[in-house]
């Protein structure tokens, strides 16, 4: 596997790759909730919402960062990160992994590339989030494998 900066021409296989990935959670995990009110009045448009986001995730003169894993020449996931010096203080703000490549070490070279990158630049203390649905049980391990320790917290919703 080789890990390697984020090019341009990476930008449509990442969105397509985010989408792919995050799928499940929206369509299996948000969606039911209230009867898809929750996804409906949210998340509607969460295809679209990567597609605006992902753009902005490299910005270096913004302290923002990605990186890409390819195993045979093939994107097999990447990470976003990004750090603020100043607090010494980084975020793993997204990571997808091709579902082909889920378990075989891929997500946890993707974290440690940018725990690396964010040591170098001074940071102290890395944040990563998930949820803490049934889709979200393996990033939960792999981050704890990883040696983060979780803060639990808490979403409610109601219909009015």
């Amino acid at each position: 596997m080789l890990i390697r900066a984020f090019g341009q021409d990476d930008l449509a296989r990442l969105t397509q790759l985010t989408i792919d990935t995050f799928r499940p959670f929206f369509e299996d995990s948000v969606g039911p909730v209230l009867d898809g009110l929750v996804l409906g009045t949210l998340h509607a448009d969460w295809r679209g919402d990567y597609r605006a986001h992902v753009p902005t995730l490299h910005d270096p003169d913004r302290h923002k960062y990605v990186a890409v894993a390819e195993t045979d020449g093939l994107i097999a996931g990447y990470v976003a990160w990004q750090a603020d010096p100043a607090r010494h203080h980084g975020e793993i703000t997204l990571l997808a992994v091709d579902e082909r490549h889920r378990g075989d070490g891929t997500g946890t070279a993707l974290c440690e590339h940018a725990f690396a990158d964010l040591r170098g630049r001074g940071v102290r203390l890395v944040e990563i989030g998930t949820g803490g649905d049934a889709f979200h049980s393996p990033a939960r391990a792999l981050y704890e494998s990883l040696g983060c320790v979780p803060f639990p917290t808490a979403h409610y919703y109601r219909r009015l």
